[in-house]
């Protein structure tokens, strides 16, 4: 039976807009963008920052070195809100009505600092609710120092979450990730980046 529903961030809770992201970066200079950014596991100072290696400010200095020319903060935070396309309401109806039903909602995800200046404020839902407000738990990748698909992720969210895997369905648009999950005995769904997964959960949960 399931009890514990964990989340992945961008791919299922909002959809993303990878070219966006990297038009945004190649428009102030990072012309080889895409050796650096992958809409699942980022590389170099990408995944430096979102492994929690280095602070924002660092990855700020570090690609300006890169690129030529010093970048500012916002303008850092403006490209890595380029993966943002869309948060589809009908997700976060189905978080909130998951919760008055029991159900202990877990969000696992390899983000960073940019990202989270906006998801954890109002901005999140459109000036209602931060994405903490839609779940019980964040795990963030830069604040625990690991990301997906390394299994150590999962294996501090049934530490500290006190939850069994069986009892637990992870949702995840990455292969990779769900493929870890598997392998430690949780169920899983592997829904298509801003596909609906809403109906398909509900299926699993009625079984």
């Amino acid at each position: 039976m399931v009890k514990n529903i964990i989340f992945d961030l961008g791919g299922v809770i909002m959809t993303i807009d990878q070219n966006m992201a990297l038009s945004r970066f190649k428009a102030i200079g990072l012309v080889d963008a895409d050796n650096f950014l992958n809409p699942y596991t980022q590389s170099g100072i990408f995944g430096d920052v979102e492994e929690g290696k280095i602070t924002a400010d660092e990855f700020r200095i570090e690609l300006g070195h890169i690129i030529g020319h010093e970048i500012s903060y916002d303008e850092c935070k403006y490209c890595w809100l380029g993966y943002r396309k869309e948060v589809p309401s009908r997700n976060l109806e189905l978080l909130k009505r998951l919760r008055s039903n029991g159900y202990r909602l877990i969000l696992l995800s390899n983000t960073n600092p940019f990202m989270m200046s906006w998801a954890l404020t109002k901005k999140f839902d459109g000036g209602k609710a931060s994405l903490d407000d839609y779940f019980d738990s964040l795990y963030l990748s830069y604040r625990l120092g690991v990301m997906k698909p390394d299994p150590k992720f999962f294996q501090i969210v049934l530490e500290n979450e006190h939850i069994l895997p069986e009892e637990s369905l992870f949702i995840d648009d990455g292969l990779r990730n769900i493929e870890v999950a598997d392998r430690l005995g949780f169920n899983t769904i592997c829904p298509q980046n801003g596909a609906d997964w809403t109906l398909q959960l509900m299926e699993r949960l009625s079984k």
